[in-house]
């Protein structure tokens, strides 16, 4: 027999011995006596009714009500525990990355000047280098051009030479002047020994 065959045949076996004890109480006391009674006794049995019926869904439907309700609080705890500890880490590690925030923009600022000053001599020197390039080149075509100003001059001069010479030797050259040099270039030649 199930919990509740027994419990409703507990209930039946009390009303009809109420019903019995209020009969009884009726028959020696009277009427109007008897009706109060009864009344009463309805009273206490529907009171009892009532109790039965709120105990037996209580005790019947609260264990598993509450056994989930503990579970799933239980489950929740967890996840909340586990969400509080995740926060907690996530808060660490944000802490600890702004304390080390001032370090990492220091440690970015020396490297950047590093950097900019490394570039600025590299610059400085592909200037120099350039300039020096330059310089070099100027100073081979400045000397390509003396030499050919020089050998222009040389040209010029020889040319200036020889025309003042031809100049000269044709207002001094006259034909006696001609023939005395023949005549003495003539006799160097026999003065020599072959």
């Amino acid at each position: 027999m199930t919990l509740n065959r027994r419990v409703l045949v507990a209930v039946k076996v009390l009303f009809v011995l109420l019903l019995a004890v209020a009969s009884a109480q009726a028959a020696e006391e009277g009427g109007n006596a008897v009706a109060e009674r009864t009344t009463e006794i309805f009273k206490w049995i529907n009171f009892i009714i009532v109790t039965g019926l709120v105990l037996w869904l209580c005790l019947s439907k609260a264990p598993a009500f509450f056994s989930g309700r503990a579970s799933a609080i239980s489950s929740a705890i967890s996840s909340a525990t586990a969400a509080k500890a995740a926060a907690e880490a996530q808060l660490r590690e944000a802490e600890a990355k702004l304390a080390n925030l001032q370090k990492e923009v220091e440690k970015l600022r020396a490297f950047a000047a590093r950097e900019s000053a490394a570039e600025v001599e590299r610059l400085r020197a592909a200037t120099q280098s350039d300039v020096q390039k330059t310089v070099a080149a100027a100073r081979a075509e400045i000397e390509a051009a003396q030499r050919t100003a020089r050998l222009a001059l040389k040209a010029l001069a020889a040319n200036l030479a020889v025309d003042g010479a031809q100049s000269l030797l044709a207002k001094q050259l006259t034909p006696q002047a001609h023939e005395l040099l023949i005549t003495s270039f003539v006799k160097s030649l026999e003065a020599r020994p072959n």
